[in-house]
């Protein structure tokens, strides 16, 4: 067997699950967001470092599987891996910069508009791609509107993230919850498991962040 089929085509399989086919791609990059998430559940800066992997794996995954938004998600989350990791080494360096904290009630308003119509203008955008760009695209994206609503939320949830926002894991909780019905759909039942250990680590974060920051207010 091709070394490089092996490791990067979805279709070719490591191992089962009961009859479900796991590839390596699919593995590895469930095995690396798991730590990743799990990471960023205790604020620890390491979770960047492990997103990068992740996200260059799910990249090569996502095209393969037709989801053409989160495809060039994961080009923005490798940048945002990045930036976040400098962004908490700076933190800690500087104890008072980057504590975990609330959004102002005005900025949420205006999030959740910009949320909605970016999903939108998104979502149009993924339908047609297709016939805009056949070439780099031959096949119609798979569910636009919703792949486009779990990108523009993720994106979202990074910047907040960076910024120790504790809404950042209510955004995450949407997320995931639409992402296991669409990974469900498209028979990758594996990352479907994933997004549902996601979902549970979420709701880990929201609680323990929540917990933090007033433990920090009361200090």
């Amino acid at each position: 067997m091709d070394i490089l089929a092996f490791l990067f085509d979805v279709n070719q399989s490591m191992f089962h699950i009961i009859d479900y086919p796991v590839s390596f791609l699919e593995f590895s990059g469930t095995l690396l967001g798991l730590i990743s998430v799990y990471l960023a559940t205790r604020a620890n800066i390491h979770t960047w470092t492990t997103g990068v992997f992740n996200v260059m794996l799910f990249f090569i995954l996502y095209y393969q599987i037709r989801l053409y938004s989160d495809m060039l998600l994961q080009i923005f989350f490798l940048i945002m891996s990045f930036l976040g990791y400098h962004s908490w080494q700076k933190g800690k360096e500087e104890s008072s910069s980057y504590e975990i904290s609330y959004m102002h009630s005005q900025t949420q308003i205006i999030l959740i508009v910009l949320l909605i119509f970016n999903t939108y203008i998104i979502g149009n955008g993924m339908a047609q791609v297709h016939v805009w760009l056949p070439t780099y695209f031959p096949e119609k994206a798979s569910f636009p509107y919703f792949d486009a609503f779990t990108t523009v939320l993720s994106i979202a949830a990074t910047f907040l993230m960076i910024r120790k926002r504790i809404e950042c894991w209510v955004l995450w909780i949407l997320v995931d919850v639409v992402s296991i019905g669409i990974y469900l759909q498209k028979g990758v039942l594996f990352i479907a498991m994933e997004y549902l250990v996601f979902l549970m680590m979420a709701i880990a974060g929201l609680v323990n962040w929540i917990k933090t920051e007033r433990e920090c207010v009361e200090v």
